[in-house]
């Protein structure tokens, strides 16, 4: 803007700051809700994820406990004279 342009002014009225303090207040509980939902759907994401973990690192823990079986199992066939 240069010095040789006027600026003009408005003043509000009650009736404009009421609405400008409503939409602000209409806007920022929008804006709560969508962050509060993003919260809760990152929470359920989490759990997912959470549920899958453990539920990989149980079938690990069965896969390990079935190798020694297996380990133990060859271990007590093999015959006496291998084992001088």
């Amino acid at each position: 803007m240069t010095t040789t342009q006027k600026v003009s002014s408005r003043t509000f009225t009650q009736s404009d700051l009421k609405l400008v303090n409503d939409i602000i207040y209409k806007s920022a509980d929008d804006i709560c809700v969508s962050i509060a939902r993003s919260f809760e759907r990152m929470e359920e994401r989490i759990e997912a994820m959470e549920s899958r973990l453990y539920s990989r690192l149980a079938d690990l823990e069965d896969l390990l406990t079935e190798i020694r079986a297996d380990e133990t199992k060859q271990k007590k066939s093999l015959p006496l004279a291998s084992a001088r």
